[in-house]
């Protein structure tokens, strides 16, 4: 799995660019990916804030998880296309039957593929051995551009996670 993404992004989005990740509770199927590609490109085209709009992007990364972007350098997303960003997300929970707002089922690159883990068992797939310190961990907490670029697929040693599980690197 290539989890080099900055070819991906969109060149001409600052590094301040707003982020959100939704990461699906299962991979999605080829047809399934195609639609969502449609669908985000449709919302982003037409996406607003307050009657202005809003330079915007949005892919489906690894067959399962969503990233939106938001340039706010010419109109700061507000509430309400907050609101609209978050509409769309939950229209594709509802046609393809998946969970996108699960904040507890955490993703990490396990034999090159994205792998979900409760956080609930982190502590014993650790100490089992199905990942370890060094295992990429999905940071989807990152929130903009840069720090997509930087701190978004990152191991698990340098993430938030650690301390929460009480481990040391």
């Amino acid at each position: 799995m290539n989890t080099d993404i900055t070819h991906i992004l969109p060149a001409d989005f600052p590094p301040a660019s707003r982020v959100w990740i939704y990461q699906s509770n299962r991979p999605f199927s080829e047809r399934e990916a195609e639609e969502i590609e449609e669908q985000l490109h449709q919302f982003t085209s037409q996406w607003n804030s307050h009657g202005v709009p809003v330079k915007g992007w949005g892919r489906l990364l690894f067959d399962q998880v969503i990233v939106l972007m938001a340039d706010e350098t010419e109109s700061e997303v507000s509430g309400c296309s907050t609101d609209s960003s978050v509409r769309i997300i939950k229209s594709i929970e509802r046609q393809y039957n998946v969970n996108l707002f699960d904040r507890l089922l955490l993703g990490f690159i396990v034999k090159d593929k994205l792998q979900l883990l409760p956080l609930a068992q982190v502590s014993y797939a650790l100490e089992k051995g199905y990942i370890n310190t060094d295992t990429i961990y999905l940071n989807n907490t990152v929130l903009t551009r840069s720090e997509l670029e930087n701190h978004w697929l990152i191991p698990l040693k340098e993430s938030w996670l650690m301390s929460k599980l009480g481990q040391t690197a």
